[in-house]
């Protein structure tokens, strides 16, 4: 199916997951930060309790009945594809990604439909890629994940990095991360799945590197560092295997601005060991 013209698709964005923990959050912030004129959905599987959610959220444009109401589960591909058919873009909040996220991905790719998720999860990151990527491209559809604490503030804090940095030369970035957060229990959930699954997630990063084409003419690594005292910033540094990396890299591959020579390693700094 060709990408459909904005114009005939109802909403402008569906959160899929709006009445979980995030998904609740998410909504709230929508709601309150929406701007003028945004056609918007909130959608699951139980009605009663999106309508529930709908009526106490904030209104900083319309009121909260402007705001739709969809039904659809993961466990059925034919009501994922209809909730990609009548939007714009689609974010979800529903994992473990790597179980439950992979026909949403698919409906999106179908449709034209573009596509973001919160997922830390490097096996459904490399699986979405390919299996779903090329029917995206003939699309149009835009597929973006990792758009929440993995892995916006390292990907977008190395590219604002790289901008500061002189053009066409070799560059090498180290990223630290500090946290003092607490995790919701999808998060959870997905980081104990990911541990489970090393040589799941190995495979996928296999399979996906024999689909993905070669970079020509420049060289993007993303090395495991070791463990180290960093004066810069006055911490240990442990080498942190999450997925912020991999966003990094699929970053530094894209764009030129990173150089012919482009080097990230990523560590959580801790005071003490």
């Amino acid at each position: 199916m060709s990408r459909l013209k904005a114009a005939d698709r109802p909403y402008d964005i569906v959160l899929f997951g709006a009445t979980g923990f995030v998904g609740g959050l998410t909504a709230e912030y929508l709601a309150a930060h929406a701007p003028e004129g945004l056609r918007w959905a909130v959608a699951g599987r139980d009605g009663e309790k999106l309508r529930r959610l709908r009526d106490r959220l904030p209104a900083a444009a319309g009121t909260a009945a402007d705001v739709g109401v969809l039904l659809a589960d993961v466990s059925d591909p034919a009501s994922l594809r209809g909730l990609a058919e009548q939007t714009r873009v689609l974010a979800t909040t529903v994992g473990p990604y790597v179980r439950y996220g992979d026909a949403l991905v698919a409906a999106c790719a179908d449709t034209g439909t573009d596509y973001l998720d919160l997922t830390g999860e490097p096996e459904f990151v490399d699986l979405a890629y390919v299996r779903h990527d090329a029917r995206a491209r003939e699309t149009g559809a835009r597929l973006v994940h990792a758009c929440g604490f993995d892995s916006v503030p390292h990907d977008l804090g190395v590219y604002f990095t790289v901008r500061q940095l002189p053009e066409g030369v070799p560059l090498s970035v180290d990223g630290f991360v500090r946290v003092g957060a607490t995790f919701s229990g999808g998060t959870f959930a997905s980081a104990l799945g990911q541990f489970a699954r090393g040589r799941a997630l190995r495979a996928a990063a296999l399979e996906r590197r024999r689909h993905e084409p070669r970079l020509v003419g420049r060289r993007v690594v993303t090395p495991t560092g070791a463990p180290r005292f960093a004066g810069e910033v006055g911490a240990w540094a442990l080498p942190l295997p999450t997925v912020d990396a991999q966003i990094v890299r699929r970053s530094a591959k894209a764009l030129d601005r990173y150089g012919p020579d482009f080097r990230y390693r990523h560590y959580a700094a801790v005071r003490r060991l």
